[in-house]
């Protein structure tokens, strides 16, 4: 027989232990189990191990809502949110409630039980499978949005012949010696602004290769003024204020960056020549042909990678890439780049929870079918949420706004005797959009597998924290569009 609990959580990375936590704190009485596929606390955190793994997001926002975050850097490195994550885990008595090497396959949602059976795959130490299932009555997916098994690798001309080192971050091997090792990077985003600047600390140099540029700001690593704070304050008071500072800090650039973005570009790129000195060519390598936010913008905590360049140690070269030959890279214009080692930082592979397969009565849930309700629900699902975060802000702002829907959802049921809620479409002239406006590659290229938002609430996705937080914390959880049984 499959175990049965209140709720299921797949996915014990940053969302899925924030979602335990609220669980417990606000649903004290349910029972749950998390269902994670790899074998160790973390999700992003502990699956990426590439050099200078960090956030890009300050850890007052990325930071639970619940549990302040105490360290001196507000840019932190992936160690420290690792551990972060797992001491919430820790402390919260979480641990001892994961399945690990859980992969879950399939979901399958039965009216008539009003649950759902959930089949995983756990693969067992002599690499064989084996097939289990439990039932919930409640199915809560923090499984992110893209592929663990593989990022994205461009089919590049010649590749078969380089005679070097070829790596993928999102799966970096732990002996790869670059020290004086000449490594070309390919790519432009949050991972390549990263990678560059870390490895030439001991590389003999750093070329990051773009076919097109990225907006890139710098911020100091520390907040002095939310150091002083917590010196001087309690520490939830302290983290309280920087957390809605920088909330409507954020909100307030995206906002000008929407309203007036020729205005918002001129300031990045003068910046971006403070760093760099009059002779660089700031128009070629660090001036994207979209406006700021039409993708996201890449962090580098005190310059990092300006510095680098500075010094000589990276190099940034913006062009195409014609073939890839026997000792490096051969660009369109007719250069060359010798290299010893390549990174391909050419990003994700999207994949809608988890990759597993969902039916409701039988019936196979088409993705593409649906519509998002308030960005975490679904059309015609019932008893399912996800746990999305933003793209124009940091990730956990979002989710710890699900979790406590999802929550008050769950205390509204029980009280009033329901078994399930279902998300319907009442206006069926309701014109969909895509899921995300962003106009990144990775974006581009999986965005088909994805639900899609509707032209008003409670089908439009907002990337607003402030609207969000009336929507979700403080709007009735009726609102004619979420159906009881």
């Amino acid at each position: 027989m499959a175990e049965h609990f209140d709720v299921l959580i797949v996915g014990a990375g940053l969302s899925g232990i924030g979602a335990a936590w609220h669980l417990q704190q606000r649903c004290p009485d349910k029972t749950y189990a998390i269902l994670e596929g790899r074998d160790a606390i973390g999700g992003t955190w502990d699956l990426f191990r590439y050099p200078g793994i960090r956030s890009d997001s300050d850890m007052y926002t990325l930071g639970y809502s619940f549990r302040p975050w105490r360290e001196a850097k507000a840019i932190a490195d992936g160690p420290s949110i690792l551990n972060y994550v797992r001491a919430t885990a820790n402390e919260g008595g979480i641990q001892q409630h994961i399945r690990f090497r859980h992969r879950v396959v399939r979901s399958d949602w039965s009216s008539s039980d009003a649950r759902w059976t959930v089949t995983t795959e756990r693969k067992q130490d002599d690499g064989a499978n084996v097939t289990t299932t439990f039932t919930c009555n409640f199915l809560f997916v923090c499984a992110g949005y893209y592929r663990y098994e593989n990022g994205y690798m461009p089919d590049f001309p010649g590749l078969a012949s380089f005679g070097g080192k070829l790596v993928h971050p999102q799966a970096w091997p732990e002996d790869l010696d670059y020290a004086d090792k000449r490594v070309v990077v390919i790519g432009s985003g949050a991972t390549a602004v990263t990678i560059v600047p870390e490895m030439a600390r001991t590389a003999k140099h750093v070329t990051m290769l773009q076919r097109s540029p990225t907006y890139v700001v710098s911020r100091p690593a520390e907040d002095k003024m939310a150091n002083w704070l917590r010196r001087n304050l309690p520490a939830k008071l302290a983290y309280s204020i920087v957390r809605w500072r920088n909330v409507l800090m954020g909100m307030y650039i995206f906002r000008m960056a929407r309203k007036r973005p020729e205005k918002m570009r001129a300031f990045i790129l003068d910046q971006v020549r403070k760093e760099l000195g009059p002779d660089y060519d700031v128009d070629r390598h660090f001036s994207p042909k979209y406006n700021p936010w039409d993708q996201r913008m890449c962090l580098v905590p005190d310059g990092d990678l300006f510095n680098a360049i500075k010094d000589k140690r990276a190099s940034v070269v913006t062009d195409t890439i014609e073939a890839i030959d026997t000792t490096g890279v051969k660009l369109s214009s007719g250069q060359h780049l010798d290299a010893d080692i390549i990174v391909s930082a050419t990003g994700l592979e999207l994949q809608f929870m988890g990759g597993m397969a969902v039916t409701v009565d039988g019936k196979a849930a088409d993705p593409q079918s649906m519509l998002t309700y308030k960005g975490m629900m679904y059309s015609d699902v019932p008893n399912l949420a996800t746990a999305f975060g933003y793209t124009n802000a940091s990730w956990t702002l979002k989710c710890d706004l699900t979790c406590e829907y999802v929550c008050r959802l769950i205390n509204y049921m029980d009280r009033h005797g329901y078994h399930s809620a279902t998300p319907k479409v009442s206006d069926k002239d309701i014109k969909p959009a895509p899921w995300m406006d962003f106009t990144s590659g990775y974006v581009q290229r999986g965005i088909d597998r994805f639900p899609r938002q509707g032209e008003h609430k409670p089908w439009r996705l907002h990337q607003n924290y402030a609207l969000d937080l009336l929507n979700l914390r403080y709007s009735a959880v009726t609102d004619g569009e979420m159906t009881f049984a």
